[in-house]
């Protein structure tokens, strides 16, 4: 019996509806694939720390869903710092395939995953990068860089300033709202944009910093 469920489907489904995200069968189909692999892979390579599948869909794959306002909004070349597990980026990925998505983590055994998942849902939009942030230098910056309790506020915004310009917006997601990391921000950053994340069958507060660097 295949871990994934039709209960899981329907939550998918009527959780994106609730978000206001229109899937389509394909897309609907392949997170729910996505899904099966992290259900699969979870076990031995320690992914994510949420064991239990049917908090998975909520907490995992409806909480990456969160932001797809917010992506729409950006450009096309999307990095996700410290993907883990994928999230937000696979959901992303698939929910935007006319968009190209960086997911780099400095974990071997979380790329190699990353990459298992990029071959077997077809990803051609997914670019997986096993290296620190600091060492990362690709050719162009990015026009958004997105994190998911990837680390503090300045940590974040450190360690890629020079993966964007100003045209960047970092999307920063985390729980409450985390006004002490807010004035440790450098400089060079600021808020534009304060989000609550309205996540469903979360518990607890989620909210979406938007960031901006200043020239």
């Amino acid at each position: 019996m295949s871990a994934v469920t039709e209960r899981h489907a329907q939550e998918l489904a009527q959780g994106a509806r609730t978000l206001g995200v229109e899937v389509s069968a394909e897309q609907h189909a392949q997170l729910l694939a996505y899904l099966a692999l992290l259900i699969k892979w979870n076990k031995a390579y320690n992914l994510t720390a949420v064991r239990d599948p049917d908090e998975m869909v909520s907490r995992h794959l409806l909480d990456s869903l969160s932001v797809v306002p917010y992506v729409a909004e950006g450009g096309d070349s999307w990095l996700d710092v410290g993907s883990g597990g994928g999230m937000p980026g696979v959901p992303l990925a698939i929910l935007f395939p006319e968009r190209r998505f960086t997911l780099l983590d400095s974990n071997g055994k979380k790329t190699r995953f990353l990459t298992q998942v990029k071959l077997e849902l077809k990803l051609a939009n997914l670019e997986v990068v096993h290296s620190r942030v600091e060492a990362f230098t690709p050719a162009q910056p990015f026009s958004g860089i997105c994190s998911r309790a990837f680390s503090a506020l300045a940590d974040f915004s450190n360690w890629t300033r020079h993966l964007g310009d100003g045209q960047t917006r970092w999307l920063a997601m985390k729980g409450v709202q985390p006004d002490d990391e807010l004035q440790a921000l450098p400089a060079d950053f600021q808020m534009t944009a304060c989000q609550v994340l309205r996540v469903p069958g979360c518990q607890g507060q989620r909210h979406l910093l938007i960031l901006r660097r200043t020239q």
